[in-house]
């Protein structure tokens, strides 16, 4: 029994909800999301009430039931509230700047990295150190940020590199660590 895939979703005032046989679209005040449902999964309007219902209990099935309810919420926040994802930079003479919408990256390279920015991501950069991804689609925030993540990964060593801010890199001892 999914435990996450019968808890109802609670659609707020300002979203609009229009599922239209396996396509849903959520419209609210960020902006518009789409999305395909898998066709063993139909969705269920109640007024301002949203239930996923699955056709069987095989276990693919039971899998796809959590895992739309999931993605359908995140939508519903996504257009209420954006999502953020923020990155910290480590190292000396590693820096960013903001350039119109895209990133250039100074990341101890013979040349800059310049990172351009998908549709419907923008980037706040508060400081030299610090970059935050923000958009409505939560696969995409998150993903952006992990393309910009491998740009330079954190070394262990010396802490070098591009870091999620929550992220706890475990330091190695170097040779002289006897």
């Amino acid at each position: 029994m999914s435990r996450i895939g019968n808890k109802p979703i609670t659609v707020p005032a300002g979203v609009e909800v229009k599922v239209d046989g396996h396509h849903v679209t959520v419209k609210g005040p960020k902006g518009t999301l789409e999305r395909e449902i898998h066709k063993n999964i139909s969705l269920e309007m109640d007024g301002n009430i949203i239930n996923v219902k699955r056709v069987n209990d095989e276990p693919a099935n039971r899998g796809l039931h959590g895992l739309t309810r999931t993605l359908l919420n995140n939508m519903i926040n996504g257009v209420v509230n954006e999502y953020t994802r923020e990155l910290q930079i480590n190292g000396v003479g590693y820096r960013v700047a903001k350039q119109g919408n895209n990133l250039n990256l100074t990341l101890g390279y013979s040349h800059p990295v310049i990172f351009e920015a998908p549709q419907g991501i923008s980037f706040d950069v508060p400081n030299p150190n610090t970059i935050i991804v923000k958009g409505i689609d939560k696969e995409l925030v998150g993903q952006t940020a992990a393309e910009i993540r491998t740009k330079r990964p954190p070394e262990v060593y010396r802490g070098k590199g591009i870091k999620y801010a929550e992220e706890v890199i475990r330091r190695k001892e170097g040779k002289t660590g006897k």
